[in-house]
């Protein structure tokens, strides 16, 4: 992500664009404007309707509703009760702590969405750890299938997190955060008439306070746009912030466009506007609790009558900061969380608000782009409920922007957006792994193992699959990248039949150096239209600085390793009985294959290295182990690489949750250790 929203993605695959392998020609799909469109062709709405108790109603029907913009009727074109259920995220069980799954895949049930906004700028340095404990409050109650990014106003953009459902990821990003807000501006008046005996009372900080909320504010624009092309669900900012320092509104005040007021207030309506233009629902957190103010504001005697100290100002500023988090909810459909306590049940009631509303949407009345506020109103035939949405959108002013020009060799524009869109595509089911391996200095060789659910494809008429992918570092930049064109004509009909039974198999291999990315992939069957993409956090080990150290694990199975391979890994067969597979539920009768490299850089010094493999069941209880001890001699080459194969049979587990573990171990004076672990589950074998 970037610093401007912290995603600068949408560039960084237009560099990927202009640098990728030519094809012979391009195909157009006819499924492209059906599936991508980011233009305002018609007006969604999310609906929120409750008894005047706060339960949730969900048996409202179309006949219930009723959209009215600028007060005019419209027809609903567009109508659906979204109902998730509220559950939370257990993970696979290991010896001790939750152990994630090790692939990442598009084929699940929605879940919520949540982008955590962590507002630095308006978090004060004492107050950090408390901004941190309610996030990871919140980050508690995500369930398996939710999804957040964590974004931040301040700091490096390798601090931010796209979206992910993995908690650990979440949890780290938060621990970045670091509060830098200013001294209250109250507290800064009294500190300028502390130094000056009373001469000065300003607020020298004015400029930076105001440049740091239009900072955030921007920020908060930045995400929602970014949220424009996710249609069909609810989207949510949670704004997690001690709230911005100058008034949203200015009513009767006279405009000054330069003066910091007026130029705070441009950027917070410039970020309602994103969000009521995008559908997205901003929900303000202050993370402070209940306060009565700012202690140097309440304590300050000097110059009583001034009206910008003592507890009167601070008072004002306090309830001027909560008054920004609550407008920029309400006006968005959103709820502010502010001078409360018991943040637990306020974010009891975000993820219930998340869980259960209606989808409604409807063509807007006119197609011109008159850059105009149009206010909603809806409206449920029904005594005694509440309605909560959003109150209006921003219409784009001026002509569409420009469709920038395709390379007829490059990926084609579904391909674009798939890559480009902010969650996962789930038309193409697709289940990813990515094993590194060390290559030749300082980089790694990451090989990507692609599973493409069979009955997703059409096989009986002649075309193409297109497969990209995208590797972006944290600065945005794109390190790697492909785009394939695999033609699936011509295939025999038992091909065709194992293809859809089984699955079609893909690999890749992309060269990265030492650091974290995000890699985007992103499938497209230019036949019968399906659309697939996933994005997954890589990290990639510097293994030859490490003393000692062990690449991925690759595994494989004799029952799952059958599937129709369209393009092969060729070092990966001498060491494995088939190919690397994502599957991670395996029958009683199978037995699993796993391969790593132990790389081993302590030089000519002769030591002993143990290499252990422990499964472990959901309880913990230690259900297989093997070890086995080699001479450093037997790592070869200069950087010292032993390749490890091992076997696990299956026909001795009862079905259950298991991890599957491999440990090497150095002697050579003070022990070194490494590790790599993957979840799976083994099933009664069918009879």
């Amino acid at each position: 992500m970037s610093a401007a929203l912290r995603l600068s993605f949408a560039a960084a695959l237009m560099t990927l664009f202009a640098s990728l392998p030519r094809a012979a020609e391009r195909q157009q799909s006819n499924a492209q404007s059906a599936t991508f469109k980011s233009s305002v062709e018609y007006v969604e709405v999310d609906a929120i309707v409750t008894t005047a108790q706060g339960q949730i109603v969900r048996d409202l029907a179309l006949k219930d509703f009723e959209i009215l913009e600028d007060g005019k009727r419209q027809e609903l074109t567009t109508f659906a009760l979204v109902d998730i259920p509220i559950e939370r995220y257990d993970g696979v069980i290991g010896a001790v702590q939750a152990i994630e799954p090790d692939i990442t895949t598009n084929a699940h049930p929605e879940g919520r969405v949540y982008v955590l906004v962590l507002d630095e700028l308006h978090i004060a340095q004492g107050d950090a750890a408390r901004a941190k404990a309610a996030a990871k409050l919140f980050i508690a109650r995500l369930g398996a299938n939710d999804l957040m990014a964590v974004v931040h106003t301040a700091g490096v953009d390798a601090a931010s997190q796209e979206f992910t459902n993995s908690q650990s990821r979440l949890l780290a990003a938060v621990d970045k955060s670091v509060g830098r807000g200013l001294a209250s501006a109250t507290a800064s008046r009294n500190e300028s008439a502390f130094m000056t005996d009373g001469r000065d009372t300003g607020d020298h900080d004015d400029v930076e306070r105001a440049a740091e909320a239009q900072t955030t504010l921007r920020v908060v624009r930045d995400v929602a746009n970014w949220f424009a092309t996710v249609h069909g669900r609810r989207k949510a900012i949670l704004l997690m912030s001690g709230g911005i320092d100058y008034p949203m509104t200015l009513v009767g005040s006279a405009d000054q466009p330069n003066r910091p007021t007026d130029v705070v207030r441009s950027a917070s309506q410039e970020a309602i506007d994103a969000a009521m233009r995008s559908n997205v629902s901003i929900y303000g957190i202050d993370p402070g609790g209940l306060t009565a103010g700012d202690d140097v504001g309440i304590n300050y005697f000097f110059a009583p009558g001034n009206q910008d100290l003592g507890p009167r100002a601070s008072g004002r500023e306090l309830r001027m900061n909560q008054d920004s988090l609550r407008q920029l909810s309400e006006e968005t459909g959103g709820i502010a969380v502010v001078g409360r306590n018991d943040l637990g049940a306020a974010f009891d009631r975000i993820v219930a608000d998340n869980s259960a509303y209606y989808v409604l949407a409807y063509r807007p009345p006119a197609s011109k782009r008159d850059g105009k506020f149009h206010k909603i109103s809806v409206r449920v035939d029904r005594p005694g409920l509440v309605t909560r949405a959003r109150s209006g959108y921003l219409s784009p002013n001026g002509k569409p922007p420009a469709t920038p020009a395709l390379d007829s060799a490059g990926p084609s524009p579904v391909i674009r957006d798939a890559l480009g869109s902010p969650l996962p595509v789930s038309g193409l089911s697709m289940r990813l792994s990515f094993t590194s391996f060390m290559d030749a200095p300082p980089n790694a060789s990451v090989l990507i193992t692609e599973d493409l659910r069979g009955s997703d494809l059409k096989l009986g008429s002649p075309g193409t699959l297109e497969l990209s992918y995208a590797a972006v570092d944290a600065a945005g930049k794109v390190r790697a990248g492909s785009n394939d064109r695999l033609q699936l004509t011509a295939l025999k009909s038992e091909t065709k039949a194992q293809i859809t039974e089984s699955g079609l198999r893909v690999f890749n291999r992309m060269t990265l150096s030492p650091g974290r990315y995000t890699v985007r992939v992103a499938a497209h069957d230019q036949a019968g239209g399906a659309v697939g993409s996933v994005a997954y956090d890589l990290e990639v080990q510097d293994f030859h600085s490490m003393p000692f150290s062990m690449s991925g694990l690759a595994l494989t199975s004799i029952a799952t390793g059958r599937m129709v391979v369209a393009k092969a890994d060729a070092l990966m067969k001498d060491w494995l009985p088939a190919p690397p597979i994502t599957e991670r539920v395996f029958p009683q009768s199978d037995q699993l294959w796993f391969f790593a490299e132990i790389y081993d850089n302590a030089g000519e010094t002769p030591h002993t290295v143990t290499i252990g493999t422990t499964v472990r069941s959901e309880s913990g209880a230690v259900v297989y182990t093997m070890d086995t001890e080699h001479s450093s001699t037997e790592f070869t080459g200069p950087r010292g690489v032993f390749r490890h194969r091992g076997r696990v049979p299956l026909n001795d587990f009862p079905p259950g949750a298991y991890v599957l573990k491999l440990e090497a171990r150095a002697h050579l004076g003070r022990d070194e250790i490494v590790s790599r672990q993957i979840p799976y589950t083994v099933t009664a074998t069918k009879q």
